[in-house]
């Protein structure tokens, strides 16, 4: 099944290019959570809602999804988890950038996932396909990095690898913009606009493998980064375990799972276009510089 949020927060049951409206069952779901739950409530609910969710979406009229403006699939995440050096090619192609006289990239500490840890994105920095990129600091480099996320369903901590995978509801794509410079890494990450998910999310289910994934990304046409998560270093069982030995995972957190090589930098005016397999879509987003005084 594929979820999206679109409009004025209203939720969709996705099925090829139509949209079905079942925001009535996100009502139901989000009443009856309490105010002090940690997660996203309609992320929580989808096993118990899953079957209601399909019926409705059979009575509901389909609306095209063009004519729809795509949020972020999910609402209220704790936390944007990121895993920051995932890829070889990726470690290897900013060792090298950072190596360049009058380089932005600063070389990190140490490469190695295990060393580096993971990192967080604020959650004001999550927007959806619709809302665009309001690129700051014109002057800096700006990056793109296509992703692979998981969207956690179910509270966890110190989650074994035997069951890691247990506790993810969904994946979606996503997009870690970066700003580079010498700042904290989260900091630069956090800016609006800076993490994109959508264009929805996919049940679990309708992924058998995550660690065989295609992810390419594509500016004005141009491909930049094309590669496969059976590249990643940590992969999808692992950066949950070794997330959750850190902080425990809500529902709705989104996992980010790290970028491969093809970095490269954006500019107001550019079209992004992330895909991978045919059922987690094309998620496409326009690149905009940031007005003075502009919230996200």
């Amino acid at each position: 099944m594929k979820l999206c949020r679109y409009d004025d927060d209203r939720l969709g049951v996705v099925r090829g290019e139509l949209v079905h409206d079942v925001t009535e069952a996100q009502t139901e779901i989000r009443k009856a959570a309490p105010y002090t739950m940690q997660g996203d409530a309609v992320v929580a609910a989808l096993p118990q809602w899953r079957e209601r969710l399909e019926r409705m979406a059979d009575k509901a009229p389909g609306k095209p999804i063009a004519q729809v403006k795509l949020l972020s699939p999910v609402a209220r995440p704790t936390k944007l988890t990121c895993a920051p050096t995932n890829y070889q090619a990726h470690i290897n192609e900013m060792q090298a950038a950072a190596a360049q006289p009058g380089s932005q990239i600063v070389a990190h500490q140490s490469p190695k996932i295990l060393e580096a840890g993971m990192f967080l994105k604020s959650n004001s920095s999550l927007v959806g396909p619709s809302e665009g990129i309001p690129l700051r600091f014109p002057d800096r480099r700006n990056d793109h990095e296509v992703e692979l996320v998981m969207v956690i369903g179910k509270t966890g901590s110190d989650i074994p690898l035997a069951k890691a995978l247990e506790h993810v509801a969904c994946y979606c794509l996503g997009l870690d913009i970066t700003v580079r410079g010498r700042e904290d890494r989260s900091f630069r990450k956090s800016v609006d606009g800076y993490a994109v998910a959508g264009p929805w999310m996919v049940t679990a289910d309708e992924i058998p493998d995550p660690d065989a994934l295609p992810l390419t990304l594509t500016i004005n046409g141009d491909v930049r980064q094309n590669s496969n998560t059976n590249d990643l270093i940590y992969n999808c069982r692992r950066l949950i375990e070794f997330a959750s030995s850190f902080y425990t995972l809500y529902p709705g957190d989104l996992l980010y799972t790290g970028t491969p090589e093809g970095v490269g930098p954006v500019k107001p005016g550019d079209v992004i276009v992330c895909r991978s397999s045919p059922v987690l879509g094309e998620l496409k987003i326009n690149v905009r510089a940031h007005k003075l005084g502009e919230a996200a």
